[in-house]
């Protein structure tokens, strides 16, 4: 049997421990041959295809990134899509396709399976907001790059006596902004889920100065203020339809700065925390999570996805998930506000 890879949607670190972990079992246990398809989608429209042995996969465990390539590409939104992809894996003699990606990624392949390509879904995103399983590899990692950069802007912050914003990823959930802001002692949180009060953050900031201490806000860059909407970095959009996020944090910053009367500076981390080796959780899960789909093409259970369910992983199918996203529970949220301010 012949199984083609792919990676979809943006980078994380965890994505080569899934292709080793699919490529070692399945090569040394079920005498499966592998390749890749280059660049997400792109490479199953564009006969863009790799060789993929344990020879490739050697060495790779400890790597950010995807030896694969990546991209953005909706493969709906292509002409013919579902017969190109077909005749790409029919030329490579291909017989099913593991696929490693987010919920864009799982959506287009949710649709595909509908149609006839027989593939397993793999959970991906440092988000951590692709619905039915606990957690995502390459999360973890992020979390870990964005408290460090909170627990070294509060030294910096606490020199100078002035607030400081750090805005990280998270798009429609707060999971990143949530943990490192508890983890590194923000003194505000902010996320997608809970619309905030501008002047209640000012109010937040206003009290850290008064017993001299300087004030760390972290904000997702899709948290939005009462009354506003969302701040964007401009107004192009990716071919899944998603605009450019960032600003939030300098907005804010400009807001302090204005109502408040102090100085407050704005750090964006952006790409920083998709980049470098996996923490040792996310190399744990993704290689579980390898195990598993091999697992399940073995087993002719297409159409599914691996999933992380409480310290077990499971299989559930992929139309589970499309259309969902994974957000942080108010109760959740509102079990650190002691914190706040």
């Amino acid at each position: 049997m012949k199984i083609a890879v792919l990676t979809g949607g943006g980078d994380c670190p965890g994505l080569n421990a899934v292709i080793r972990s699919v490529v070692r079992k399945g090569t040394q246990d079920y005498g499966f041959t592998f390749v890749g398809l280059r660049d997400g989608w792109l490479g199953a429209l564009h006969d863009s295809v790799l060789p993929l042995g344990i020879a490739e996969v050697r060495g790779i465990l400890p790597r950010g990134g995807t030896i694969l390539g990546s991209s953005r590409t909706n493969p709906l939104k292509h002409d013919d899509a579902v017969r190109r992809i077909r005749d790409t894996l029919d030329a490579h003699q291909v017989d099913a396709l593991i696929v490693i990606g987010g919920e864009d990624t799982l959506g287009a392949a949710t649709e595909l399976s509908r149609q006839g390509i027989k593939l397993v879904g793999v959970p991906k995103t440092i988000d951590n907001d692709v619905a039915g399983t606990d957690y995502t590899f390459g999360f973890d990692t992020a979390v870990g790059i964005a408290t460090e950069a909170i627990d070294r802007l509060h030294t910096t912050a606490e020199s100078h006596m002035r607030t400081l914003v750090v805005e990280v990823m998270g798009r429609h959930s707060g999971w990143i902004a949530l943990h490192a802001g508890v983890a590194g002692g923000a003194n505000v949180i902010l996320v997608p889920e809970r619309p905030f009060d501008i002047d209640q953050v000012c109010a937040w900031v206003k009290s850290r100065f008064e017993i001299n201490y300087a004030p760390i806000v972290v904000a997702a860059e899709g948290a939005v203020p009462k009354e506003g909407q969302m701040i964007l970095k401009d107004r192009s959009v990716d071919e899944y339809g998603h605009v450019r996020l960032s600003g939030i944090g300098e907005w804010l910053a400009q807001e302090i700065e204005g109502r408040t009367g102090t100085e407050a500076r704005t750090t964006v981390l952006g790409h920083v925390q998709r980049g470098g080796t996996p923490s040792a959780f996310d190399r744990w899960l993704a290689t579980r999570y390898g195990l598993h789909a091999v697992d399940a093409v073995k087993d002719g259970d297409f159409g599914t996805m691996v999933a992380l369910r409480g310290t077990d992983i499971v299989r559930i199918p992929l139309d589970e998930t499309r259309g969902r996203t994974k957000v942080v529970d108010p109760s959740l949220y509102d079990e650190f506000g002691v914190f706040f301010g």
